[in-house]
């Protein structure tokens, strides 16, 4: 792929930078950091994205925004390469779960339509559903969760409540948060398509580890977020939407913004202060209003060396990382909770903490010895990134057996 203008030219080490290469986040302090399902730190080429915004806006004020609006359009670009996409179907939001609560009031809703979400999904997946439940007479129910087994149970639950009729939209997480299980994708899209219904996959813990092609999967709906596998910041987030899905939807969240050359009062002189310009057709109507600028050139940043690395190779690495890892947790008696179909697998594995050891317990032991980890709803996890390299895995290891020898 070819830099955007003035693509990270800064960050000279990104055009070179390998898997197992830790010179973009040379400053972390960890001895190995397994927290990318959570929050990653900060890469030097994001540093020095967010620098160059931060002193242009310093030294020329409103005239900044000439040159850094258009960069947003290279983030389109970009997010597209990633998820296979063109940048036309792609908004820019302020989170993955801003996209889903603006997309989940924009849907062509009808009273006792059917929301089916999975037991088990990030809260982000669940309460902008629940919210338009109550606003327009919906019916929310939850699938079984998914197992690190086989995928009959949830598949068999799913297809039921489908033949039931009046499901609009399956909401359902690209990788759960908890457990690293990826979604049987395919066969819900397959359901979902043999009984009308629709997809709406939060992917902020797939983008950036795990190969997603939105157009060769057809997914209708996918939001993404920053600050997690795509290592940039906090407040940037994005939503795809699929063409023909975007002509059903009303814009409920349209702002100033949203209308077609609705910058143009602002440049061209009198007379050009309208209120009746029309509302974009394309998704991009939900760019309503000033955004994160910030936020969206740091993820322009982030997004460089994991095109030129490739998600696929990054998957592969991360794998391998995870098999040695995994290996040895099981050596030791723990229990992991990691599928054992690659097909299923993502860039987490979580573990269960040994009795009496509590998952908090283990996760500020570990933090003591410099190795970083979380602990959603009460398990170990550990992801790596494309930075941490193999030669990692023994000292974690050695980090557990002095904490678990105590």
């Amino acid at each position: 792929m070819r830099p955007g203008p003035r693509g990270c030219k800064k960050c000279t080490v990104s055009l070179s930078i390998a898997l197992g290469d830790k010179r973009l986040i040379s400053r972390l302090e960890a001895q190995a950091y397994l927290g990318y399902a959570a929050i990653a730190p900060v890469t030097e080429c994001v540093s020095l994205a967010v620098r160059e915004l931060l002193d242009d806006y310093a030294r020329l004020g409103n005239l900044a925004l000439a040159k850094w609006l258009p960069r947003r359009e290279v983030l389109r670009q970009r997010l597209g390469q990633l998820i296979g996409a063109d940048s036309a179907h792609i908004a820019l939001c302020t989170s993955a779960t801003r996209g889903l609560t603006d997309l989940a009031l924009c849907l062509p809703w009808r009273p006792d339509d059917g929301v089916l979400v999975g037991d088990g999904e990030f809260p982000g997946n669940v309460s902008p559903w629940q919210n338009v439940a109550q606003l327009f007479a919906l019916r929310v129910d939850f699938l079984p969760k998914l197992r690190t087994r086989d995928d009959d149970e949830f598949l068999s639950a799913l297809e039921a409540r489908l033949r039931a009729g009046r499901v609009r939209l399956v909401a359902l997480s690209a990788v759960q948060f908890q457990t690293g299980i990826r979604a049987p994708i395919e066969a819900v899209i397959r359901l979902c398509r043999a009984y009308g219904a629709e997809l709406a996959v939060d992917a902020i813990q797939a983008c950036g580890v795990v190969p997603l092609d939105v157009v060769a999967l057809d997914i209708d709906y996918l939001v993404g977020g920053a600050h997690k596998w795509l290592m940039a910041l906090e407040g940037a987030g994005f939503l795809y939407v699929k063409p023909e899905c975007t002509r059903k939807l009303v814009p409920r969240t349209a702002g100033w913004l949203s209308h077609e050359e609705g910058l143009r009062f602002l440049f061209e002189g009198p007379g050009m202060l309208r209120y009746d310009r029309p509302i974009k057709s394309g998704i991009q109507f939900m760019e309503g209003t000033s955004a994160n600028g910030v936020g969206y050139a740091a993820l322009e940043a982030a997004l460089e060396p994991i095109l030129r690395l490739g998600v696929p190779a990054i998957f592969s690495h991360v794998g391998a990382y995870l098999d040695a890892l995994e290996a040895g947790l099981l050596a030791r008696g723990l229990t992991s909770v990691r599928p054992s179909q690659a097909s299923r697998r993502s860039g987490i594995l979580s573990f269960q903490p040994p009795m009496p050891r509590t998952a908090a317990e283990l996760v500020s032991a570990l933090r003591e010895q410099g190795i970083i980890a979380t602990m959603p709803d009460g398990v170990v996890r550990l992801a790596p990134h494309f930075p941490n390299g193999l030669d990692e895995v023994p000292c974690v290891l050695a980090a557990l057996d002095i904490i678990l020898g105590d």
